[in-house]
């Protein structure tokens, strides 16, 4: 079974954190820190955006594929890994603070509803309810 759901929420997580590492690169390179935060806000807020995106999606992947691999995601589950995406974009976005900064909380809402919703679904497909 081809878990063409879970396939396309990965390629869009692998562009989401490289993206995310491309906005700590630039910090980087434009401040010259080699190693660590030197310090510096900003390359820390992008870090950390970084880093929140590599703790939480690796649930949400799991959890997409187990659904899809036993045959209950349906037409909702592509909806909810594409708003779990933006979501993290969003946080990302607003880890920088400023006019984007409503951005992070959106995200966190938007991460911890899906793998709250994800985890629901996922008891209730192993016990049969769904």
């Amino acid at each position: 079974m081809l878990l063409t759901t879970t396939l396309c929420l990965a390629a869009a997580a692998a562009l989401i954190n490289f993206w995310l590492a491309l906005r700590c690169g630039q910090v980087r390179a434009r401040e010259k820190i080699s190693i660590g935060t030197g310090g510096h806000d900003l390359l820390e807020r992008r870090m950390r955006a970084q880093l929140n995106f590599a703790e939480n999606t690796p649930w949400v992947l799991a959890l997409c594929g187990l659904i899809e691999l036993a045959g209950k995601g349906g037409t909702w589950l592509p909806i909810v890994g594409a708003l779990y995406m933006i979501g993290r974009v969003a946080h990302g976005l607003g880890m920088d603070g400023g006019s984007l900064e409503k951005g992070r909380g959106l995200g966190v809402m938007i991460t911890m509803l899906t793998q709250l919703g994800l985890a629901v679904v996922g008891v209730l497909v192993a016990t049969g309810h769904m």
